[in-house]
């Protein structure tokens, strides 16, 4: 069996692991390049291997680092099944579509204001691309094994992070190859933990906090503490959120601090129709994360879900005070940036971002202390305060990391630290030499390894 690091490799996206037994061929997640212009533009480079020669995909879950290219390799002759999670299924539905129309739009008015260097600007892919991709899903039951190829088989085991989200051991007859997906915290507020890792020769692990601990703070004081100073002046706070699971854990806390009274009575604005669509989703499957329905019921009643785009412009005329949440979470691109383009210059306000950026992103500059960003065509100025919070991610730390690694009776021959920046995902691979004694290996993008093992399933 080979193994190809064909995303993921050297950055924190574009997560997509080529796996090849014999003839057959498999893709473990197929995800977007997001973040820097130069990461964005490997969207755009020719898919190899050629789509039309894989068996299968497997996704560990829908955020659109590991799911969002699959519209492009379905358009470029990819026909078979795409095994995932029943939640991951259903997210997916909300997510590429809504991908494809941001890309549409975005396309469309580029075009329109002329500021776009390619003439037409054209979408990766269109909304009907998406629709063809999910028809090939095919929702997989925890634990229950599935062919995706003559000869392999896949297992899905909760991850957390995100409703869905799995880790995949893929194994032949006489090796096993165990893909962390993106690995969710023992203490998150919404999420379940992830369970322990099944048995394998072989690990692909995450590594997007690989050298980094979760500071010890209370993520809903420290969001109060944040907010209530901002509301009390009369600002606006403007949230860019990941639409889905960041959304949804925002929503909670912000609707347990007014039920007790932490911060003032203001609105509190979803501004995003995926967003909206993924709380229902995430009532769908109350069995997959803590919240409850007494508590999936509050957070309904407490936040006015937007719809339309009339509805989003007239939110630019707010005068405070009001909490906006939108996507999206790096500012990329959606509605939150028509919001920031409204109340970024002025310094009542507050910008909070509640997730990790990624270098080069509008997210990142802010973050760093830029006094103007570019958006929609225009320099706007950035006089708000700008601040992130500390204790939302929904990704594993490197002690959850290795924490992870430690909690199963580990077989492993090679330990491979993928999806983190270099400095992460080198500092988490000297802690799995030191502390684990397994042999790890940073791998870089286009390197493909002989996996070769005496194990018989």
């Amino acid at each position: 069996m080979k193994l190809t690091f064909l995303g993921a490799a050297g950055t924190v996206t574009g997560s997509k692991y080529l796996i090849e037994s014999g003839s057959r061929r498999i893709l473990v997640d197929c995800g977007l390049f997001q973040g820097r212009k130069q990461l964005r533009l490997r969207n755009w480079r020719p898919f190899s291997p050629d789509p039309s020669t894989l068996d299968a995909v497997v996704l560990t879950h829908a955020h659109l680092d590991h799911s969002g290219f699959l519209p492009v390799v379905v358009r470029s002759g990819f026909r078979g099944p795409v095994y995932c999670t029943a939640a991951t299924r259903d997210l997916l539905g909300i997510l590429l579509p809504d991908s494809a129309r941001l890309q549409e739009e975005e396309a469309e008015f580029a075009n329109r204001h002329r500021y776009s260097k390619h003439s037409p600007a054209l979408p990766l892919y269109t909304e009907a691309d998406a629709r063809q991709a999910l028809q090939l899903l095919r929702p997989v039951e925890w634990f229950t094994r599935v062919s995706p190829a003559r000869g392999l088989e896949a297992e899905f085991s909760p991850a957390g992070h995100l409703l869905g989200a799995a880790s995949v051991l893929v194994r032949s007859a006489s090796c096993r190859i165990l893909f962390s997906g993106d690995l969710g915290r023992s203490d998150d507020p919404v999420m379940r933990p992830p369970t322990p890792p099944p048995v394998a020769e072989w690990v692909v692990i995450e590594s997007t906090y690989g050298d980094r601990r979760h500071p010890a703070v209370d993520a809903e004081s420290e969001l109060a503490a944040l907010m209530s100073p901002v509301l009390q002046r009369g600002g606006v706070i403007v949230v860019p959120s990941f639409a889905v699971g960041r959304a949804q854990m925002l929503l909670h806390l912000i609707t347990r601090l007014k039920a007790r009274r932490a911060i003032a009575d203001v609105p509190v604005f979803l501004n995003s129709p995926m967003a909206t669509d993924a709380t229902h989703v995430y009532d769908m499957h109350r069995d997959e994360h803590r919240l409850t329905a007494a508590e999936c019921a509050a957070i309904r009643r407490t936040v006015r879900f937007v719809d339309s785009v009339e509805e989003s412009k007239n939110l630019n005329r707010l005068t405070g005070p009001a909490i906006i949440v939108s996507a999206s979470g790096m500012a990329t691109g959606g509605r939150v940036l028509h919001h920031l383009k409204a109340f970024a210059p002025d310094e009542r306000n507050l910008i909070l971002f509640a997730g990790y950026q990624v270098a080069g992103t509008r997210g990142a500059a802010m973050l760093a202390g830029a006094d103007t960003i570019k958006m929609l065509g225009e320099y706007i100025p950035v006089r708000a305060g700008v601040a992130q919070l500390q204790g939302l991610s929904a990704h594993a730390d490197c002690d959850q990391l290795i924490a992870w690694l430690k909690s199963s009776a580990v077989a492993s021959t090679q330990v491979f630290v993928t999806h983190g920046e270099p400095a992460a995902s080198e500092s988490l691979a000297l802690r799995i030499d030191s502390e684990l004694a397994l042999q790890v290996t940073v791998p870089a993008e286009g390197r493909t390894i002989l996996l070769e093992s005496h194990h018989r399933s």
